[in-house]
């Protein structure tokens, strides 16, 4: 079972963070406050977040300086940022956004409607990449032990593939739903990339699946699903 996704605020104003709070309490994920850059750098340590709503002006570490650490770790270069902004400086200062890293720019006041739908995306897209990685670890599992076991163990095998299959099947049928649902509206560029990005990994373990198949014959690698 997947846990709830983990979204951080970043905002340096109690009242930002609590009507951020009202607008994603509907999506019935979990959200983590974060009141400065340097508060923020510290919850990415130890926890994995599906999207960061990033406010630019704030003192000591703004937005764009946070956003660049974000950038610069292992750990967190891909976690989608979505930058929030009270005052608008024009075409450079939205370019200097995404320059920074951000799938979205988006300028106070905004509607939260917008904002909420932006959210659930990259949620949807995070909880796809969890499953996917899960039927990858245990596929590893299927082939490791596949090796090492006889023929005493097929039935077993067996069952194990077909609970692999089955459940490979419902995360396809939710991420082709999604992708549908990113043609149909003017999603975000990344958020389309992101999505193409799971597909072809959903289909090279499908591969590895199928090759597992009595009478194939073959015996295929999984490789990490970062």
């Amino acid at each position: 079972m997947v846990q709830k996704a983990k979204i951080l605020l970043v905002d340096d104003r109690p009242e930002n963070l609590l009507a951020l709070e009202a607008i994603l309490s509907a999506l019935d994920q979990t959200l983590v406050r974060a009141s400065s850059g340097e508060e923020a750098l510290k919850a990415l340590l130890t926890d994995d977040f599906a999207v960061i709503l990033l406010d630019v002006q704030m003192p000591g570490m703004d937005g764009f300086e946070t956003a660049a650490h974000i950038k610069r770790r292992e750990r967190t270069r891909d976690i989608p940022i979505i930058f929030l902004t009270a005052i608008n400086h024009g075409p450079h200062h939205t370019f200097r956004g995404y320059a920074a890293g951000a799938v979205d720019y988006i300028s106070k006041p905004f509607d939260p409607w917008v904002l909420r739908a932006k959210v659930s995306v990259f949620v949807d897209l995070y909880m796809k990449n969890c499953q996917l990685k899960e039927q990858a670890a245990l596929l590893r599992l299927q082939l490791e032990g596949g090796a090492k076991g006889g023929t005493g163990e097929g039935k077993e095998s067996a069952g194990l593939l077909a609970e692999l299959s089955a459940r490979l099947a419902a995360v396809e049928e939710q991420a082709e739903a999604l992708s549908k649902q990113l043609d149909d509206e003017s999603a975000d560029a990344a958020a389309v990339a992101t999505a193409a990005h799971l597909e072809r990994k959903l289909t090279g373990l499908r591969r590895a699946l199928d090759a597992l198949e009595p009478g194939t014959g073959n015996t295929p690698s999984v490789t990490s699903q970062g």
